[in-house]
């Protein structure tokens, strides 16, 4: 009985608030429809930036006048490279090889093989590029570069391409993350002044009910069902919208774009429960600091 007087409650007040409250809905729409793209296309992104971030690579090629020995030795140095992952070694016949499988009308017109052997060093983690790169070039005591071992000629880690790889991953990934947080914020903001403006409607009667003896919380339930209708309302919408939008829309073009067939991508059950959650737990904490702040009981 008493949860169905607080419900009752709730539901007079969106009426009496119909405005306000359509505006806080809308907004949780609106906030749970840009969560339910970003989601998935971030982390789509994601996935397809950490596979091209796995290329960076730094190469090693060995001098023209490098052994075997130089060889073994060169591979133990940079297997024990702070923060080296993978160290694979290419030799100058597999280069050729490989290269003139590429460019076959240019190396036919060679008459030796020009290429060094190489090693070829994956960091652990891409940022950490740069640390290997100082490691394996250390300063001299002229003041400039010199090699970590003599027998290697040069120490190469493709800067222009590693720097633009590894900016364009972090300004995707901030650029998602502070437009979310955004949308968040003013949802919960719009709840919590839905909320304020319920209360202030009520002031009158929620002072009659403390003077017969109410409790703080059975006067705030009510409150706080009204908050959490308002994000199920607009988090259903959105639901339903997203679910029209990907059955209808996007599922028949998953074959021509390959962003849409991305395997990184959540569940899209799991997505729509968690987008809904996250509707509710925001116009609960709407609700939460509209009567911490503005509820004086």
């Amino acid at each position: 009985m008493r949860f169905g007087f607080f419900a009752k409650e709730a539901l007079r007040a969106l009426r009496r608030n119909a405005v306000p409250s359509f505006a806080a809905m809308a907004t949780v729409l609106v906030t749970v429809l840009m969560l339910g793209v970003f989601i998935p296309v971030v982390q789509a992104t994601t996935g397809a930036a950490n596979e091209v971030r796995s290329r960076v690579l730094v190469d090693v090629y060995l001098k023209a006048t490098a052994t075997d020995a130089d060889a073994e030795r060169v591979k133990v140095l940079l297997e024990k490279t702070p923060s080296a992952g993978k160290v694979e070694y290419i030799s100058k016949e597999a280069a050729y090889q490989a290269e003139k499988k590429r460019l076959p009308q240019y190396y036919k017109l060679l008459g030796k093989n020009p290429l060094p052997d190489t090693f070829r060093v994956t960091p652990e983690r891409p940022d950490d590029i740069g640390k290997i790169k100082g490691h394996l070039t250390p300063v001299s005591p002229s003041g400039g570069r010199t090699t970590i071992d003599a027998a290697i000629g040069e120490v190469r880690e493709h800067e222009e391409n590693s720097s633009k790889i590894l900016s364009a991953t972090r300004v995707v990934k901030l650029t998602t993350g502070l437009l979310a947080a955004l949308l968040v914020v003013a949802s919960v903001l719009l709840v919590a002044n839905t909320i304020r403006l319920s209360l202030y409607a009520r002031r009158r009667e929620i002072e009659v009910m403390k003077l017969v003896g109410a409790t703080d919380w059975f006067i705030r339930w009510p409150f706080v069902l009204e908050g959490v209708l308002v994000g199920a309302i607009g988090g259903l919408f959105a639901v339903a919208l997203l679910a029209i939008v990907k059955f209808a829309l996007l599922d028949p073009l998953r074959s021509d774009f390959t962003l849409l067939a991305a395997t990184q991508t959540m569940n899209f059950g799991v997505l729509m429960a968690i987008l809904l959650g996250a509707a509710i737990a925001v116009s609960g904490l709407g609700s939460g600091l509209s009567l911490r702040r503005f509820l004086r009981v």
